[in-house]
């Protein structure tokens, strides 16, 4: 039935206002106020930074034409504006507020004075921290988000109350976080990413990969390396992996393109859509409640082991041993990479281009 006009002037403005929402919060993220307090760290060989804050969230990047620094960012309870000397009576009273460079190691700690929640005084106490880009650092929050960006070295953090952004980082990078969603681009070397309350994100990155999310799905492109990344909480979507990848989830299906990698992929919640243009050592595919969508390369040589309530029954010239509509074994172009897929509960469809 077509539109009525009354409805679609009513889409418009809740399109209009929704607009207008996302870009009065995206310009308050940026809304880059005059911090509350700014220590200078110009004189200081900073390799190291600890943060621990429980109401905000922390922000460490390394030194791009930015004079080296620690900026923090006070706000009251539900995000108010709350005047100097406001912020000054209540961190008195409430707060222990210290930075201290010590050994190349800057630290900064807002910790509350009480063991209980004091509501409307209680202040979020945000850290943005200018660095050089070898340095390392150990952040924790449960009250915000951590970003990240241009840095070098050992990378921990954690966060029960936000997301992880996540940008040019190259080391052993371990992050958590049981608030928010991951977003990883333009990374390296070992990274392991984990969250429960959100999904991933990892593009442009390489080396030893780990993704665990249990809140959401996954979104992995251009990513070159030993990838294992599964999810509870969604699906899969990705292309252009190089190296070997191992996923799997139980909350969704799995939808992989432009793949030129080892791959085994499982999901017992949905189909199995596989594009590969080029087969590492082996391909494992597992679909226990849905369809199996697998395109292989044709001048390739396989070994096919396959089962599936119904098989198509287009063959290549190529094969030899046993193809029906349930059962596929034998080998393609002589045969030699392993290439194995069942569908317990659905159809394969296989092809070769």
């Amino acid at each position: 039935m077509k539109e009525t006009k009354p409805n679609v002037m009513k889409n418009y403005i809740l399109l209009l206002f929704l607009t207008c929402s996302t870009l009065a919060a995206v310009a308050q993220d940026n809304d880059n106020r005059t911090p509350y307090l700014t220590k200078s760290l110009a004189n200081n060989a900073i390799n190291s930074v600890i943060v621990n804050t429980s109401a905000g969230g922390i922000s460490v990047s390394g030194q791009s034409g930015q004079p080296p620094r620690v900026e923090v960012y006070i706000r009251g309870n539900n995000n108010r504006e709350l005047s100097k000397e406001e912020i000054q009576k209540r961190l008195n009273d409430d707060y222990d507020l210290d930075i201290t460079v010590s050994g190349h190691v800057v630290t900064a700690i807002a910790k509350s004075k009480h063991n209980f929640s004091f509501g409307r005084s209680s202040l979020s106490i945000s850290f943005k921290i200018y660095v050089p880009q070898q340095t390392a650092t150990d952040l924790k929050t449960s009250g915000g988000g951590i970003r990240l960006d241009n840095l070098k070295g050992n990378e921990t953090f954690s966060t029960s109350g936000g997301g992880l952004q996540l940008d040019r980082l190259y080391g052993t990078i371990h992050g958590t976080t049981s608030g928010g969603g991951i977003n990883v681009s333009n990374s390296g070397d070992n990274l392991n990413l984990s969250t429960s309350g959100g999904g991933i994100t990892a593009k442009n990155c390489t080396g030893q990969i780990k993704l665990v999310t249990s809140g959401g799905g996954l979104r992995l492109n251009n990513l070159k390396g030993t990838i294992n990344a599964s999810t509870s909480g969604g699906g899969v979507e990705g292309g252009n992996i190089e190296g070997e990848l191992v996923t799997s989830t139980s909350g969704g299906g799995i939808d992989l393109v432009q793949m030129a990698c080892s791959l085994n992929a499982g999901t017992s919640a949905g189909g199995l859509h596989v594009q590969m243009k080029q087969v590492g050592k082996y391909l494992k595919l597992n679909a226990s409640a849905g369809n199996i969508d697998l395109e292989l390369p044709s001048k390739q040589g396989f070994d096919l082991d396959m089962r599936a309530d119904g098989i198509n029954q287009t063959k290549v010239s190529s094969f030899i041993g046993k193809w029906d509509n349930e059962h596929i074994k034998g080998s393609v172009n002589g045969g030699g990479i392993p290439v194995s897929a069942y569908a317990s509960s659905g159809n394969l469809n296989v092809r070769f281009n």
